[in-house]
């Protein structure tokens, strides 16, 4: 059998021998949310190659070949060869494959896998007449490299007890089997290219162990083939193609690709994403040499949580962003072989940015400690920050009696003159959760000082047995002259409300303890776990004290299979020290860069008088600015996303009875497998002010601001595409003060 890989457009591919077409398997060919388009098509190492990515594209050629009694036929020989460029690699549950082309049943032991493993290995497999299944793997060294092309080569010969593993051309491994061994033909499976046989399913939806990049020249021979064949099969393309030089492969033409999202009806447009699966919490901004950096937690597989990376996004101005290479990844070494989980940036004694973060090492006791990661500007003058290496060893690993043992994650560090200091978030046996306290002179070497403070869960049961993501950002100082800082953390465990809680208080530097204003916590947003993941900085440009979130997607696994996404930051928050002393807040001031038209000014309107003049303003990607008085009404806002017969809308409304900033979803979507829905929101005690909100509508984004106290984020998934209406709505009189509405512009 043979696949070229040719086609370079279209849903299916041709065997050759058997002038076969296959399907190609690929979540956007029948799209709900987006336009439908073809799977990814790349250059190849001739012609075209196909891009697998990582979740969905796979190829089903059928097979029915079996004795005349359904049992297997026997094969003295199998020789597969294959170009491949690896984009990722798997976390390797239950030591399955990421399958590059297969047909097997382990349980039967018949047939045969050829695929990669952890940290690029590799392996091809079998299964033996007599109920044998034999392996030969890659040999250290021989790792298949992320983002280049190798061409790999399996031999299996039975006649002469042989299996070889062949890496661009050459033997780099070997088993021996019996002589005249029989490989059993998989009775009753497909032959499968990207897709593992028997792979694992993640939240009933996800298959496991697929291959993530692109492949091409694909044949599988029923002979052996021998070492002269091989490596004369790795010339021919080299010499036909590329000058007689080993293919390169650009990262533009193997990195994730956003363009099949933008027409997503649901993605939104100006808000920081990946260019496509998954993402949680964006951490670690930091400023150099002219230039934003922001990094996300990233499973560049597929829009689920697995085998996560460090994504990175580079901006001029917290609004435009740029997609990066992942910044830091799982390796095959003892620091974090399985995952690189949330943290924080900062700079050396030099000035340069370092990386701190989560080092996931499952062989580890606890897995998870505090790592260090370099940036080589120094050493190549990379100015996008691109490459990083990992410090060897894990800077603070957690002892018993620091914390609660197993939860220790998180560091956010900063630099302090010439001292630096660490929080890592965990919690108090029996007290909650907590941020834990270290300090160090050089960076490197670590001294605890206990907990900068904990939560007392007997009293705010909310609060939760464990923190995560604790963030602390200097106030400056109040109208007394004292200084502020502001304590930012994420609850988690049984009993928790996943929120971002904070409180404003003083550090005692001294003794590395901070002491709050007031005991009770405060929400910053109201939305309901749709404002999640804080990290933080001071701007060295402005001196603004700046948060970012992640904007949780709220939908169901199914659904993120289908939209290829999953989740998105929040806009960039500048926070500040009000002289009421309450926390101020409103989204930064570059954003309004991305307005457009101005399609409404309005000032001193009844609520009749302004619905007329907004008949005519509908869209989903808008920025609204709205002060209205209450008059008679005791409840009052605005609908938004609404249908022109108001079958579907979204009202968000501010009740001066309760003190209570709402949203209510009940009439959100009829869309049955979207999860928007009720009525969600938190106190906000206005003091005799009018209401002011601060509204950005971004497809499936609504984030409102209110009088710059509180936030109220929230998610929209309207099944109608004419819900892009807009609607002031009150119990009673009103009166629009002022009101003003512009068009926003895509980042991307």
């Amino acid at each position: 059998m043979s696949w070229a890989f040719d086609e370079g457009t279209g849903a299916s591919t041709m065997e050759s021998v058997s002038q076969d077409r296959d399907d190609i398997q690929y979540v956007f060919t029948q799209a709900e949310f987006t336009e439908p388009c073809d799977p990814q098509w790349r250059k190849g190492v001739l012609g075209n190659g196909l891009l697998f990515d990582g979740y969905s594209t796979y190829i089903a050629h059928p097979l029915n070949e079996g004795d005349a009694n359904g049992g297997p036929q026997y094969l003295s020989a199998l020789s597969i060869g294959v170009w491949v460029a690896p984009r990722s690699y798997e976390w390797g549950d239950e030591g399955k494959l990421s399958a590059i082309v297969n047909r097997y049943n382990t349980d039967r032991k018949q047939g045969y896998l050829f695929g990669m493993f952890r940290h690029g290995t590799w392996s091809f497999q079998v299964g033996l007449e007599g109920g044998r299944w034999e392996e030969v793997w890659s040999s250290d060294g021989h790792e298949l490299p992320k983002n280049e092309w190798s061409y790999v080569s399996a031999v299996f010969d039975g006649d002469q007890g042989e299996m070889k593993l062949y890496l661009n051309g050459n033997e780099i491994a070997s088993a021996v089997l019996p002589r005249g061994s029989r490989l059993a033909e998989a009775v009753g499976e497909d032959l499968l290219i990207g897709k593992n046989n028997h792979g694992n399913l993640l939240a009933g939806v996800f298959s496991l162990h697929m291959f993530s990049g692109i492949i091409d020249e694909l044949k599988i021979y029923n002979r052996p083939l021998s070492a002269d064949e091989v490596a004369t099969s790795y010339r021919h393309v080299l010499d036909t193609s590329h000058g007689g030089s080993h293919p390169q492969l650009t990262y533009d033409e193997i990195k994730l690709d956003r363009t099949p999202l933008l027409p997503d009806r649901h993605r939104p447009q100006y808000h920081v994403s990946p260019p496509a699966h998954w993402m949680n919490e964006p951490h670690a901004p930091i400023y150099f040499d002219g230039h934003y950096h922001l990094f996300y937690q990233h499973n560049p597989l597929g829009p689920f949580f697995h085998q996560i990376h460090w994504g990175h996004w580079v901006s001029k101005d917290l609004v435009h962003w740029f997609d990066l290479p992942v910044a830091l990844a799982p390796e095959n070494d003892q620091l974090a072989p399985d995952g690189i989980w949330s943290g924080s940036a900062t700079y050396d004694a030099d000035g340069l940015p370092v990386l701190f973060f989560t080092a996931g090492n499952d062989s580890a006791s606890p897995n998870q400690s505090v790592a260090l990661a370099r940036s080589t500007y120094s050493r190549d003058g990379d100015p996008d920050l691109v490459h990083w290496v990992k410090h060897g060893e894990p800077l603070i690993v957690q002892k018993k009696g620091m914390g609660v043992f197993g939860d220790f994650r998180d560091p956010f560090v900063w630099k302090d003159d010439d001292e630096w200091f660490a929080l890592v978030g965990s919690g108090i046996e029996g007290e909650g959760g907590a941020a834990l306290a270290f300090a160090s002179q050089d960076m490197l070497n670590w001294t605890y000082k206990g907990s900068l403070f904990k939560a007392d869960i007997q009293k705010f049961p909310y609060l939760g047995p464990i923190w995560e993501l604790p963030v602390l950002l200097p106030l400056g100082s109040d109208k007394q002259g004292v200084n502020k800082h502001l304590l930012l953390v994420s609850p988690v465990g049984q009993g928790a409300d996943v929120e971002v809680f904070y409180w404003i208080g003083q550090l005692d530097k001294q003794n590395l303890s901070f002491i709050p204003d007031q005991e009770e916590p405060q929400l910053i947003d109201v939305g309901d776990f749709h404002f999640t993941g804080p990290s933080g900085m001071v701007d060295p440009k402005t001196g603004r004290k700046i948060v970012f979130t992640i904007a949780q997607g709220d939908r169901t696994s199914e659904l993120e299979y289908q939209s290829g996404w999953a989740h998105n930051g929040g806009l960039p928050l500048s926070v500040y020290l009000r002289d009421d002393g309450r926390l101020g807040m409103e989204p930064i001031e570059e954003l309004q860069s991305l307005r457009g038209a101005k399609r409404l000014s309005l000032r001193d309107k009844s609520l009749a008088e302004a619905n007329i003049l907004l008949g005519d303003v509908q869209g989903d990607m808008l920025e609204i600015q709205l002060e209205m008085e209450p008059g008679s009404a005791k409840r009052l806002g605005i609908k938004v996303r609404c249908t022109p017969d108001n079958e579907e809308e979204t009202l968000l409304y501010y009740d001066w009875n309760q003190s209570m900033l709402l949203v209510d979803r009940t009439k959100t979507t009829l869309h049955p497998g979207e999860k928007c829905r009720g009525i969600q929101g938190g106190k906000l005690e206005l003091l005799g002010e009018n209401l002011k909100l601060h509204i950005y509508l971004d497809r499936s984004m609504v984030e409102a601001y209110a009088n710059g106290l509180k936030s109220l984020t929230t998610r929209v998934y309207p099944s109608r595409k004419d819900a892009l209406g807009l609607e002031i709505w009150g119990d009673g009189e009103l009166l629009v003060k002022s009101m003003d509405i512009w068009e926003m512009k895509s980042i991307w």
